[in-house]
């Protein structure tokens, strides 16, 4: 089974089913169940931003797992920030963006 790494606080609303787009810089063929791992990292200043004690998130372990249904290609700052309930990123990024969207969080 495939399995992505996730910084946290992210990983954790990956799970919890808020988060529903994932960005990477890289696009992917791949559709399906895949384990999310809640990396070692934690955005202090992300854990702060929406709330979540840095303290008692999961690090280091897979956390669970979600489907991935589609990829969505970025062509404008305009479209990122349209989606920025979805990805929550704090970040401006340049348009070659990609978004996982994820379904069926476990």
């Amino acid at each position: 089974m495939k399995c992505l790494s996730v910084c946290q606080p992210f990983a954790e609303l990956i799970i919890e089913g808020k988060k529903t787009i994932e960005l990477r810089k890289w696009n992917t063929k791949f559709r399906g169940e895949f384990l999310v791992h809640a990396a070692k990292k934690i955005l202090k200043e992300d854990c702060k931003r929406m709330k979540i004690s840095s303290k008692t998130v999961t690090t280091g372990a897979i956390i669970g797992k979600v489907n991935l249904v589609d990829v969505k290609k970025y062509e404008s700052d305009k479209e990122l920030k349209a989606d920025k309930t979805k990805h929550f990123s704090s970040s401006d990024f340049p348009n070659n963006k990609y978004g996982f969207i994820l379904e069926k969080p476990k």
